[in-house]
């Protein structure tokens, strides 16, 4: 089983690789850094807690892991 450290650590990294993304994306489809700059925090926000939810149950879940 993970740990909740390693959990938080990954949903951490991939947002802010996340963040980066959709600034860039938001800026190319507004044309404003503001308004991509909000729309990603606003994507980041949702995604951290959705991938961090994620994360945890599949942590529970034992289909398809092999133990060594």
């Amino acid at each position: 089983m993970e740990s909740g450290l390693r959990s938080m650590v990954k949903a951490v990294i991939w947002n802010v690789m996340g963040l980066l993304t959709m600034t860039i994306v938001g800026f190319l489809a507004t044309g404003s850094v503001a308004a991509g700059g909000v729309m990603a925090v606003v994507n980041t926000a949702i995604g951290f807690g959705m991938y961090l939810f994620y994360e945890r149950v599949w942590a529970r879940i034992g289909w398809g892991r092999r133990h060594v």
